[in-house]
């Protein structure tokens, strides 16, 4: 007997459905994209336990008679294609016919739906790919379709899913996603405690961007527009010898592009935000966000990303859409004029607006602050983080200023090449005084903590005042440093026997905030402030299912945050020293996590983050001038952090260029 045999129809269906049905998002993704092409213009998505118990689908669309609505769960069944000839000009969005029979193979499926021509509808329920039950029945127009138990039949695809919260914000952003690129239409999702999205069809993009993205992100936007006959292209035609007389050379159409790009100085951390649309299809194509990379290049940081609602429309021919099972990459017949065309387009728009940060918002960030409880010495400005007492004049620091910040050290054995900071203890508002602190933001170190002793060097030095031997490039020196000043109020310049340090100030303040945010954290001791009037934050639906699930993290890390609505969140309180527009990116950013990080988080990735994320917003930022009190702060702090090398995000902290180094650069060596 051979051992070739055909496989059955379930399981070629369950086989069919590891590759369309990859989570709970793929399913709402194929009958999301069925109601947009039967014409809906309301589609309402309801979610329960993630997607694993039920999505539930309703639209208004043209609905099915009872013969199309079972062959639709028949393989390869599709009313999209007629012949091969169509699969090079395909103009919607779901045209596999594998959909539904996977879908239905691996769930308990209840169908109901009607056609505008008939006068009852048909309600069908199938579980694991079997039909149990057709009858007609008396429905509105449209289709309405429930999956429930998702990968009931197959448990092992059940326990690689994710925790709820995750499942549901990749519902969320893709939802989110189909209301962007559909803005005539009337978009909702529910889950089982709240209304995630509400957005009712408007007439433009703008308008929808505003829906969802708010007043403030929408701007900082650019509107833009471009068109280019594809003539330009210099597609090849046949030889003459191949041409039939009938011949006529084709029309090659035109390639559009239209929708927003960000200013400048609106940046996110990934690539969450660019949302790019061909004829009306989400992709997440590498070429086009390299066009976007590309027009960005010089304008923005490399490591952050701008906000784009971007719209291609170009000739079906033009673009492969059937290279993917789940539909989410295509290839273009023309990919170098396509990127070209991209990158050109959103430099220009960039170019000509000349954006500039905006002085109201400045004023904005800056004024925000005024909110907060006295707590820390000087709440009102960016010179706030400055410490309290400080002079008007920028000249040299008045004696009580420089007392202010000399430090208490430890009682350490003596140590010789070591600067010794003693003075009256640091006060920054608070009942008792306080022994070690941050002047730069008035922090106090939490109750029952104690400072590690500074690291001791000991050097030997000969009587030329040259070591005998040539130290080590380590960062254990810092504590010995004696600063020169500031290059460009950005960069510390300090030397000591080693060498020339040059110290980045923003890291250096973020490593140490890092270490005391994670050690406060551990002694649940954590200094926060409230604020007089709550901050009020607009999120996007994905953004309120990660606070769901951060929300604790973050109250043990010093905020005191709820909802206000469906998509608004209520901060009343905040770390010390997180203020204003900080403490709204920072918020911003802990919840916008890519996918890859969110996957694999942990809780002790999740807390590290969430205390990088809080350094980095409350340290001392870089063009901001620093008196030398400051900076001997600043350096005798970081000698004392566990890991001086680098900040939380991987940034260097100092670099040392020796004393052997300078010798050779003079030819001394």
């Amino acid at each position: 007997m051979g051992r070739i045999r055909i496989l059955s129809d379930q399981v070629a269906n369950q086989i069919a459905a590891g590759e369309v049905v990859e989570r709970p998002a793929s399913v709402v993704k194929e009958l999301l994209e069925n109601s947009i092409d039967a014409g809906a213009t309301r589609i309402r998505v309801e979610i329960e336990a993630g997607g694993r118990k039920l999505i539930r689908i309703v639209d208004n669309g043209s609905g099915m008679v009872r013969d199309d609505a079972l062959l639709a769960f028949e393989r390869h069944a599709t009313s999209k294609l007629r012949t091969s000839d169509d699969l090079l000009s395909i103009a919607t969005l779901g045209f596999r016919g594998e959909a539904l029979p996977s879908i239905a193979s691996v769930a308990r499926v209840h169908l109901e739906t009607r056609a505008a021509e008939d006068d009852a509808g048909t309600v069908i329920e199938i579980a694991g790919g079997s039909i149990l039950r057709v009858e007609d029945a008396g429905l509105p127009v449209g289709t309405t379709i429930a999956v429930k138990d998702l990968f009931y039949n197959t448990p092992a695809r059940r326990k690689f899913l994710k925790s709820e919260q995750t499942e549901l914000a990749h519902i969320a952003a893709l939802v989110t996603h189909y209301a962007l690129a559909h803005p005539e239409k009337h978009f909702e999702l529910h889950s089982a405690t709240q209304a995630l999205l509400v957005a009712a069809g408007v007439p433009h993009a703008g308008d929808r961007m505003f829906q969802i993205f708010g007043r403030e992100t929408t701007g900082l936007m650019l509107p833009t527009a471009a068109e280019l006959d594809f003539a330009r292209a210099g597609l090849p035609e046949p030889p003459p010898w191949k041409r039939e007389e009938d011949y006529v050379a084709a029309d090659p159409g035109y390639i559009r592009v239209s929708g927003f790009v960000s200013k400048p100085e609106l940046q996110k951390l990934n690539r969450n935000s660019v949302y790019v649309f061909v004829n009306q299809r989400l992709i997440r194509d590498r070429l086009v966000l390299h066009a976007l990379t590309e027009a960005y290049r010089n304008i923005i940081p490399p490591t952050s990303f701008p906000v784009v609602l971007l719209f291609l429309e170009m000739p079906p021919q033009e673009v492969d859409v059937n290279v993917h099972p789940a539909k989410t990459e295509v290839r273009f017949r023309q990919p170098s004029f396509v990127h070209d065309f991209i990158r050109d387009t959103v430099r220009t728009t960039l170019v000509q607006a000349r954006p500039a940060a905006s002085f109201m918002a400045a004023v904005e960030g800056s004024a925000s602050p005024s909110l907060l409880l006295d707590v820390s010495p000087l709440p009102g400005g960016p010179e706030a983080f400055l410490g309290p007492n400080r002079p008007e004049s920028e000249g040299d620091p008045s004696r009580g200023d420089v007392d202010f910040f000399r430090l208490k050290s430890p009682v350490v054995p003596a140590s010789p090449g070591r600067l010794e900071f003693a003075g009256a203890p640091l006060a920054v508002g608070y009942d008792e005084p306080v022994s070690a602190g941050d002047p730069l933001l008035g922090l106090k170190p939490a109750a029952g903590y104690e400072a590690p002793a500074p690291v001791v060097r000991n050097d030997r030095w000969n009587e030329g005042s040259r070591p005998m031997v040539e130290p080590e490039g380590t960062l254990e020196s810092l504590g010995s440093l004696k600063s020169l000043g500031q290059i460009r109020d950005s960069f510390i310049l300090a030397v000591n026997e080693e060498g020339l340090w040059i110290v980045d100030q923003h890291v250096a303040h973020e490593r140490i905030l890092f270490e005391r945010v994670m050690r406060e954290r551990e002694v649940e001791q954590v200094q926060r402030q409230r604020l007089l009037m709550p901050m009020l934050v607009d999120l996007l639906p994905a953004q309120m299912v990660a606070f769901a699930e951060i929300a604790a993290e973050l109250e043990r890390n010093g905020f005191e945050v709820e909802p206000f609505g469906p998509r608004t969140l209520a901060v009343k309180a905040a770390p010390v020293g997180l203020e204003g527009r900080e403490l709204e990116q920072m918020l911003e950013e802990v919840l916008s996590v890519p996918d890859r990080e969110q996957q694999s988080e942990n809780a002790d990735t999740r807390r590290r983050r969430i205390a990088a994320s809080i350094a980095c917003h409350a340290a001392v930022k870089i063009n901001m001038p620093l008196d030398s009190a400051k900076i001997d702060w600043l350096l005798t702090e970081l000698a004392k952090t566990e890991h001086p090398t680098s900040c939380p995000h991987g940034r260097p902290i100092a670099l040392r260029y020796s004393h052997k180094d300078i010798q050779r650069a003079f030819q001394r060596s």
